[in-house]
């Protein structure tokens, strides 16, 4: 898992080329982490490898949507909007995406969280955890992280001639 972790912060830092958006985007796995843990708590299933399985899956998708939102902001950004307008209109045009994102994935996975037949036990984890997980992501990547970024980027981004962002 924390290698796991690792190479995601590696891969956003190669595609942000920032590693403040970087970990703007890497805000939404400790939450997707705790919303996974507490739904795993609340269902008093276990801690197993099919639910680590899943921990691995909901990074993936907690970081899909901060990669969605962040870079929505930083086309806003490269458009000459003011950072407040760039941060409301990048939230409301991912707003429909990420909540499409969240409802597929926390969908596809109810049957496996609900199900009780032979092999159950082995894929109830890894649904519970993916569920509970994208619902807290969800939050975080829509309330949150706009807040988050704001605050991150106080002075505006500074860009050359080209338009192109120099952070």
């Amino acid at each position: 898992m924390p290698v796991t972790l690792v190479m995601i912060f590696a891969l956003l830092m190669m595609t942000f080329g920032s590693a403040k958006d970087a970990a703007l985007v890497f805000s939404g796995v400790p939450l997707a982490l705790t919303g996974g843990v507490i739904a795993l708590w609340l269902r008093d299933i276990p801690l197993s490898i099919t639910a680590g399985v899943g921990f691995i899956t909901l990074c993936g998708v907690s970081v899909l949507t901060g990669v969605m939102m962040v870079s929505a902001f930083i086309d806003e950004l490269k458009r000459g909007t003011p950072i407040d307008k760039a941060l409301h209109d990048g939230a409301m045009l991912r707003l429909r995406p990420i909540l499409m994102v969240a409802l597929v994935a926390a969908l596809g996975f109810l049957p496996m969280a609900l199900n009780t037949s032979t092999g159950a036990e082995v894929q109830r984890p890894l649904a519970t955890v993916v569920i509970g997980g994208i619902i807290s992501s969800t939050l975080l990547t829509l309330f949150v992280l706009p807040g988050l970024y704001r605050l991150a980027w106080r002075k505006p981004k500074v860009t050359n001639e080209r338009g192109d962002l120099l952070s």
